[in-house]
């Protein structure tokens, strides 16, 4: 690595430099380990372009590597790669940006870290063909967040909560059975209710119990009377089906119908509501595989949920633009905004959320890459809120064990997929890759409540996170 001063405004800077060319380059260095007490090491870089012209069209990719070593033996205890970060440069040269590299790394307490700034200028987000240079690197210890309530604990396999706040009752829903496995049978539906906003949760109920079919709640909304809606996927060898049930108690639940619908989805998620079209919920089929069986569309109820019509927006996709496990809100004036989890798991920036947008009520969509990268089969809940124009983007980063939340004004990425903010960590939870995760979120008043799962098989638990709304969107620095 070369290591020069550039002219940064009125003075210059020493930076290390990131050749634009020649794919990795990194920068290496030492530093502090985190004091006992605290959950791991927060980090963030500053860079500069130090070419004499710079296009704010163009994106570069960052990530940090650490290593810790047994002060005696010298043995590897830590051995972390962070994600590559894709960031969009300011269009002025010389400008400093900082950039997140890691919310946060898993480190050992009191032992020191090496570490390696990288840019991944082979990277797929990589677009800048420049040199770029390393201003700084910040390392910062991280507390513990928020505790979560707990709605079921009880030995199994306790998944896949869907939750929709009623009044100021929360009202969740989840399955229990055995494993990751979604068709066992006996794997049935429970809902368990909240009237003190999710400190304690009623008793167990049965929704739907099938000694057949596995049975899961897949998505969750509220009807035209505002009453609630589930949807619950039953699945056995070679067959799926979609059951509707409504509720106007959260205890006693209202089987209403099982749409026929061709291509048969894997999943359809949360309803909301489309003046003038009706009820909506976004679907998607296909194997969780890269075979070319992979598609996603709508589903529209013009009679409050009693029948549905199936709309594809895209079919025959291949895995790494396969949109999954949407979450969807109305914006207004026509506009839908959604975000979709992605099944492709290389370690590149393209492994980033999906970004669909529609102006003309659901009729057409245009769909692209963001660059939240922080992500491993992320399932993402949105919630939009009207008066300060602000969305939030709940997702587990799964393998790391983090529940996490990009707010953006939505004004600032409708368009702008690659604008979205930092994240935030909500709360931490197990890190077993496929054992927690699966966020869903609903709102009561200036708070948001996150229900999802977290353990390690055979055992997990449902829990319950709740945070205060967000008052104004999570910069990037």
């Amino acid at each position: 690595m070369t290591k020069k001063s550039v002219e940064a405004g009125s003075r210059k800077t020493p930076v290390w430099i990131f050749d634009g060319k020649r794919g990795k380059t990194a920068v290496s260095g030492k530093c502090e380990g985190i004091p006992a007490g605290y959950k791991g090491m927060q980090v963030e870089i500053a860079v500069l372009s130090v070419a004499d012209e710079t296009v704010s069209d163009f994106e570069d990719v960052y990530r940090v590597r650490l290593v810790q070593k047994h002060p005696e033996s010298g043995e590897v205890v830590t051995k972390f790669s962070g994600p590559p970060v894709r960031t969009r440069l300011t269009g002025r040269p010389m400008e400093s940006r900082t950039i997140l590299l890691e919310s946060c790394c898993p480190v050992k307490p009191d032992l020191p870290i090496s570490f390696s700034i990288e840019r991944c200028a082979g990277d797929f987000g990589d677009t800048f063909k420049h040199d770029t240079g390393l201003v700084s690197a910040t390392f910062t210890p991280v507390r513990e967040s928020i505790i979560p309530f707990t709605v079921e604990s009880r030995p199994g396999y306790n998944s896949w909560p869907m939750m929709q706040a009623d009044g100021n009752k929360l009202v969740c829903t989840y399955s229990r059975g055995s494993a990751h496995v979604t068709s066992e049978p006996k794997r049935n539906v429970y809902v368990r209710s909240s009237v003190d906003f999710g400190k304690t949760w009623s008793p167990e109920a049965i929704v739907t119990a099938d000694t057949v079919y596995g049975e899961v709640p897949i998505g969750k909304g509220l009807d035209e009377n505002g009453k609630l809606l589930f949807w619950v996927r039953r699945q056995g060898i070679g067959e799926r089906r979609h059951d509707l049930y409504r509720t106007a108690d959260g205890v006693h639940f209202e089987y209403v119908v099982m749409p026929d619908l061709d291509p048969v989805p894997m999943q359809i998620t949360d309803v909301f509501h489309v003046p003038t079209v009706g009820l909506m919920a976004l679907w998607f089929t296909g194997n969780y595989g890269a075979e070319k069986l992979n598609a996603w569309g709508t589903l529209v109820s013009r009679d409050n949920g009693n029948t549905w019509t199936q709309y594809t927006v895209e079919d025959a996709l291949p895995h790494k633009e396969w949109m999954t496990e949407p979450s969807a809100v109305y914006l207004g004036d026509g506009r839908i905004f959604a975000v979709g989890r992605i099944e492709y798991s290389p370690d590149s920036a393209e492994r980033a959320q999906f970004q669909m947008e529609s102006d003309d009520y659901g009729k057409t969509w245009k769909r692209s890459k963001t660059n939240i990268t922080d992500v491993m089969m992320s399932t993402p809940s949105l919630i939009y809120d009207r008066e300060t124009g602000l969305v939030s983007n709940y997702y587990y980063q799964r393998g790391r064990g983090m529940l996490k939340r990009r707010v953006a004004k939505i004004d600032e990425i409708w368009g702008k997929p690659l604008a979205w903010p930092d994240p935030e960590i909500i709360v931490f939870g197990d890190s077993a890759t496929v054992d927690a995760g699966n966020v869903n979120a609903t709102a009561i008043g200036r708070k948001h409540y996150l229900a999802y799962y977290s353990g390690e098989t055979p055992n997990t638990s449902v829990l319950v996170a709740a945070v205060p709304a967000p008052a104004t969107e999570r910069r990037q620095k």
